[in-house]
């Protein structure tokens, strides 16, 4: 209990980002008498530390005692009591009980008032009210509900067939108020009242259900229609107006007017023989029969109908039979509507059974909500509680403290979305306000906050503590000051002389070129545009030829961006302008970047060309800043710019996914999927297959995983620390980026093997330090925050002309296609 005492003072008044609650475990360990293998259940534990809460009060309160009965605030606070009200072999039976946390079954219900009426009755509700029944049954009723009512949702069920435990991920809803007016003994005749109200409502309303399923499923047969489908199909046959035509002659139809072929010979009978003319059978009647003789076996009626039609059908026997088809549609119609209008107005009278004024009385409001992901075997614990000062909902995981919301609550909580759930739910009397309500100094009338809520000798133990961290935090900044002097001291000393440059055919890693950079490789675009200007019109001026050559550039470009070409021919690394137009960029934009690039410096290698960059350039300077937007303009190069760093990234990623580097690739994989989701955001055009670089970056992080478990299961120290620093320095932060998105049902499932396979370790016996370290980390790999974490700065990039880029990418594209990965 001191302990408790000074673990949750530091939580009020430390200084420190977090609490380290080692000591107060450490006794809680002891006092469990079980080894550090193994992972207490949390409902037994929490039991265990209420007993214990409960008996240390009830020490001091009678040390305390002065001829009074002593009061323990721990049984005041969470205990309750309920009266059992029943029937056993014919006998009538009541008991009044106390209780703590409330336990409800989990399994079959939606949600939590399911899980109450259920848990509050068991047996034969009818044998509770009558005389001579001897049926067993028996009802529970609140007599006291405590001020702090606790819910243990048994998430937990033995599996016989498999020999352990496995978890329930049902989703149960549970809302931010409850009233429990239902629930309370002084109600008792009332709720047995709207009990029996709601049961025969259930009952009628199977019956409508049922009567509604045979208008929506009608028929006798294995297949089943709605009804008035039926009926409107029944109503368009025999509206249907008989066409008919030779099978023949429909056959021939399709054959096209300029062929030599004679009309009867259907389109099959065309391809088999071939295009040869020579091939082509004469019109011969003996070779006509040979042709038609399947049809003259088969026996087809001369005279087939195009579609299903009445044969013979009288107008006044259509006009009868139109009027009642469109008169049972419309009964149909109407009956259906009945029915769901119906089952919807009694789903309304259920859902407000407990809405009078009468069952509104007593009131609990949500306070805490304690959340497990994971399995039976293993997960991690966190919270959810509500600061009712702030009206907002915080949660509590590990050392991180966030704000949050209802909607990430109700996520996290209900379960049915991956393997997170609550398991424990708190709520508190809504009318008790001291449970919430500020402290007030009793002499100013100011409200207490912090450190002044607390009693002295816990003052004096926070600010002892907070003087040893002011302590630590003087000696961390004069370690890193002297850090920084002896790398300025390390800077002044003179560098050794730069490495020679790399090999011939290994690409340096620079920075991504820039635009100037990437003009470069359109010189030889820009020439032959040129050439072919002045093949046109060679008698022309630099000008004119400078409009050809522009046109001729944009009419190549044009095609280009229209085209479909396979995945390793990519034509908007080629040019900025094909990735403009498909991306529908303005059209002032695409002028002046073919502008720039016949104006670029580059082509001043010869008279013919530096005239006709001076003209571009000329041109160029008289475009006003009204007519193109240049910020606009900054912006799509921008994007362009991003687009080829994200090639890199997925091309080098790729690369070493290849050479089986995963460390290497996921890195560069992890960037492309960023920066390419970033990209297709403004539109579908602007980045790479997202489910490509998705499968690679997953098959990545797969394949480490299973290097780190393998490191592991070596049992050597240097080997398991190895795979503990990939877990934790690449796997773990990459979990929530592919946790962030719910709809990558493929990452999803990722996650949970990855994680199954550290959670198999808990079950098997290994060395007391093994288990420390993996007790350590699992909690870590649990974590279902999808709080996407900050990466190191961006690897380096090589520096590639552009055909050396669409050269590289086109090769790994192709490999790809060639040995394509599993699961694509």
């Amino acid at each position: 209990m001191r302990e408790l005492r000074y673990l949750f003072a530091l939580l009020v008044g430390s200084k420190r980002k977090y609490v380290d609650p080692s000591r107060a475990v450490e006794i809680l360990k002891d006092a469990f008498k079980s080894n550090d293998s193994q992972q207490q259940d949390v409902s037994e534990f929490t039991h265990k530390l209420l007993d214990w809460l409960e008996d240390a009060f009830q020490i001091k309160a009678e040390e305390e005692r002065d001829g009074e009965k002593p009061k323990n605030p721990m049984v005041e606070l969470f205990y309750g009591r309920f009266l059992a009200v029943g029937v056993l072999e014919g006998k009538k039976f009541e008991n009044t009980e106390m209780f703590g946390q409330y336990p409800l079954q989990v399994n079959g219900f939606k949600d939590l008032h399911e899980c109450l009426e259920a848990a509050m009755i068991e047996g034969e509700i009818e044998s509770l009210h009558s005389e001579n029944s001897a049926k067993s049954g028996q009802e529970h009723w609140f007599t006291e509900l405590p001020p702090v009512l606790t819910f243990e949702l048994s998430r937990f069920e033995f599996n016989q067939a498999l020999g352990r435990p496995e978890k329930i991920h049902n989703k149960l809803e549970f809302p931010p108020i409850l009233y429990l007016d239902r629930y309370m003994h002084k109600n008792r005749e009332i709720t047995r009242i709207k009990r029996d109200e709601i049961k025969r409502l259930k009952e009628y309303l199977t019956v409508l259900q049922q009567r509604l399923e045979r208008y929506l499923s009608y028929g006798s047969g294995p297949k089943r229609f709605p009804l008035v489908d039926v009926l409107q199909y029944a109503l368009e046959f025999a509206s249907s107006k008989p066409v008919c035509t030779s099978p023949v002659d429909d056959l021939g139809a399709s054959a096209p007017a300029s062929s030599t072929l004679p009309p009867q010979i259907p389109p099959s009978t065309i391809e088999q023989q071939g295009p040869s003319s020579s091939d082509v059978p004469s019109t011969s009647p003996v070779q006509r029969s040979v042709i038609h003789k399947p049809f003259t076996q088969s026996r087809i009626p001369p005279d087939l109908p195009m579609h299903p039609a009445p044969r013979h059908i009288t107008e006044e026997e259509l006009s009868v039979l139109e009027g009642c088809l469109h008169r049972w549609r419309t009964e149909v119609e109407n009956d259906t509507r009945d029915l769901q209008e119906s089952i919807s107005r009694i789903h309304r009278t259920i859902e407000l059974m407990y809405s009078d004024k009468t069952m509104v009385q007593v009131p609990y409001r949500l306070h805490a909500v304690l959340v497990h992901e994971g399995q039976a075997n293993a997960g991690h614990y966190w919270a959810y509680i509500y600061d009712h000062h702030q009206n907002r909902w915080m949660k509590y995981n590990d050392i991180s403290v966030t704000k949050s919301t209802w909607e990430e609550l109700e996520r996290d909580s209900f379960g049915g979305y991956r393997n997170a759930s609550a398991y424990c739910l708190m709520y508190i009397n809504d009318k008790e306000q001291y449970l919430i309500q500020e402290e007030f100094n009793k002499e100013t009338g100011q409200i207490l906050v912090g450190m002044d809520t607390l009693p002295s000798d816990l003052r004096d133990y926070v600010k002892e503590d907070n003087k040893r961290f002011e302590k630590e935090l003087e000696e961390w900044d004069a370690e890193l000051a002297q850090k920084a002097q002896q790398e300025k001291l390390l800077s002044q000393i003179p560098r050794a002389p730069a490495p020679s440059p790399a090999p011939a055919g290994e690409p340096e890693y620079l920075e991504q070129p820039s635009r100037a950079d990437i003009s470069k490789h359109l010189k030889e675009d820009s020439v032959q545009a040129i050439n072919k200007a002045l093949a046109e019109q060679e008698d022309r001026g630099p000008e004119a030829i400078m409009d050809t050559a522009i046109k001729l550039e944009y009419t190549r470009l044009l095609k280009l961006a229209q085209e479909d070409p396979p995945p390793e021919c990519d034509y908007r690394l080629r040019h900025a302008v094909v990735y403009f137009i498909q991306n529908q960029a303005p059209k002032k934009i695409i002028e002046r970047t073919l502008l720039e690039q016949f104006g670029d410096h580059n082509l001043s290698f010869d008279e013919r060309c530096r005239n006709i960059m001076k003209v571009a350039q000329a041109k160029l300077e008289m475009i006003k800043p009204d007519e193109v937007n240049m910020e606009e303009y900054e912006r799509w190069h921008q994007d362009y710019r991003h687009f080829r760093e994200t090639t890199m990234f997925l091309m080098v990623g790729l690369e070493f996914f290849q050479k089986k580097s995963y460390m290497e690739a996921l890195l560069y994989l992890i960037y492309a999927y960023q920066n390419n989701k970033e990209l297709l955001s403004k539109g579908p055009y602007r980045g790479h297959d997202e489910e490509l670089i998705s499968h690679y970056r997953r098959e990545c992080l797969l394949k480490l995983n299973e290097h780190a478990a393998a490191l592991f299961e070596s049992g050597d120290d240097q080997e398991v620390n190895n795979g503990l620093i990939i877990m934790n320095e690449l796997i773990v932060p990459c979990l929530p980026l592919l946790l962030v998105d719910e709809m990558e049902e493929k990452d999803i499932v990722a996650v949970e093997d990855m994680r199954n396979r550290w959670c198999s370790y808990l079950g098997q016996e290994m060395e007391p330090n093994l288990q420390e370290k993996l007790t350590d980390f699992l909690p870590k790999l649990l974590d279902c925050s999808t709080e996407i974490k900050g990466f190191n700065d961006p690897p380096k990039l090589p520096s590639y002309s552009t055909h050396e880029l669409c050269e590289r990418y086109a090769r790994i594209m192709l490999s790809l296609s060639r040995t394509p990965a599993d699961g694509r």
